[in-house]
């Protein structure tokens, strides 16, 4: 499977609200880095981490999460994916919507490193009470 079909997976399995089938493409020494000044800022390693770090968080902070993919782009064993984030946090019931990409890189067939970039404010914003 190349690094595009991999990712791709991951955002089908996303859209599904998949969470098995949205980490089957990280192993065990996976970095996943989410941007700074995010909630969930810093480097998680393995899925688990990233479970924990990530996932279980946002599931705790907020309603009906989603990230939209707009465009994925190959190239080769760097994909980049481009879209929207949006949800309710539950603290505050204010929406929120933000544009991010995610950069990902892809070797031996599993991520070797996962990157977000976000725009933070609107997010911030959400989660002030």
């Amino acid at each position: 499977m190349s690094a595009y079909e991999l990712i791709r997976a991951h955002y089908d399995a996303s859209d599904r609200g998949d969470l098995d089938g949205m980490l089957a493409p990280l192993g065990p020494q996976s970095a996943w880095t989410e941007a700074a000044g995010f909630p969930y800022a810093g480097t998680y390693v393995g899925p688990d981490a990233v479970v924990a770090g990530v996932f279980g968080r946002i599931a705790a902070d907020w309603d009906g999460y989603r990230f939209t993919l707009e465009d994925l782009i190959d190239g080769g064993d760097r994909v980049v994916g481009v879209g929207t984030y949006t949800g309710t946090c539950k603290a505050t019931n204010k929406p929120m919507r933000a544009r991010v990409a995610h950069v990902w890189t892809v070797a031996d067939g599993v991520v070797a490193t996962f990157e977000q970039f976000v725009d933070t404010v609107p997010v911030a914003q959400a989660m002030e009470a």
